[in-house]
């Protein structure tokens, strides 16, 4: 599905049904230099069981036009804005990575329009090493392999996955590899200069859910837990031996804990 933003095409992944706005709504955005590809299972099972499901692709990812957006609060308008253009009144959000800080900042920002709010690998602030910083600043390869390197869990590096013959890492890579130059930088050091975080978990005001890799490198579950804690009223969940990039390493493990949360926060139809 194309939509319209501030004049720019945006393509969002509608979970193999055509998105309905009458129907509860809820809004996918993916991390640092992915696309709407990361939300394969968890956007289709919502799209079947009566939600319209949006995973979008951000500014200059995948099918979306740039330039990318260089702020987390710019972003988080420009997700309010994409809101507006799907003629949606209110939706629930979910984000991972620099994904979940956008839509945390959206939600604190534009309570009325944030029906309830997911976090998955959440935590401020989300600094990013320096070699990574710098690498990716130079578009060097070194920055996708770090990424992919610090972003899954050693269950993943070791070559586990439901599929036989599958590799998590190799496809978490070629991921990396089609961004554009300077898109992974952009997203990182959005993630790295932004400050109010904190700010805005103590001012949410909607149902929200934390979900969280016990063996998450990049945002350590220690950060995690005490980011979910200034959340007025936050549900937690753990999941075990996952890193980072849960909703790949971990697809049902991540969609259990969306769908137990969702189904007391947003309505859905057997």
């Amino acid at each position: 599905m194309e939509l319209r933003v501030d004049g720019r095409k945006v393509f969002a992944a509608t979970g193999g049904r055509p998105f309905d706005p009458g129907q509860p709504a809820i809004v996918f955005v993916h991390g640092a230099a992915a696309d709407h590809t990361v939300w394969k299972l968890q956007t289709r099972y919502f799209a079947w069981h009566g939600n319209g499901v949006l995973a979008v692709d951000m500014p200059a990812h995948g099918r979306s036009d740039g330039p990318p957006i260089p702020t987390i609060e710019g972003l988080a308008d420009w997700l309010i804005a994409l809101l507006d253009a799907a003629d949606l009144r209110q939706a629930a959000l979910v984000g991972h990575s620099v994904g979940s800080l956008v839509t945390l900042e959206a939600a604190a920002r534009h309570p009325d329009r944030v029906s309830a709010l997911a976090l998955l690998g959440c935590a401020v602030p989300m600094r990013v090493n320096d070699e990574l910083l710098s690498a990716a600043r130079a578009n060097e390869h070194l920055a996708n392999q770090l990424t992919n390197a610090w972003g899954y869990g050693r269950a993943a590096q070791r070559g586990e996955h439901a599929v036989p013959g599958m590799w998590m890492m190799a496809g978490g890579m070629r991921l990396l590899e089609d961004a554009g130059d300077g898109v992974l930088y952009n997203d990182m050091n959005a993630c790295h200069v932004y400050e109010g975080g904190e700010t805005a978990a103590q001012n949410l005001t909607c149902p929200t859910l934390s979900i969280m890799g016990e063996r998450d490198m990049m945002t350590p579950l220690k950060q995690a837990r005490k980011l979910a804690q200034q959340i007025p009223g936050a549900r937690q969940v753990v999941i075990k031996g996952a890193g980072h990039i849960m909703m790949d390493e971990t697809p049902d493990a991540t969609l259990d804990a969306l769908r137990d949360f969702f189904a007391g926060a947003v309505p859905t139809q057997a």
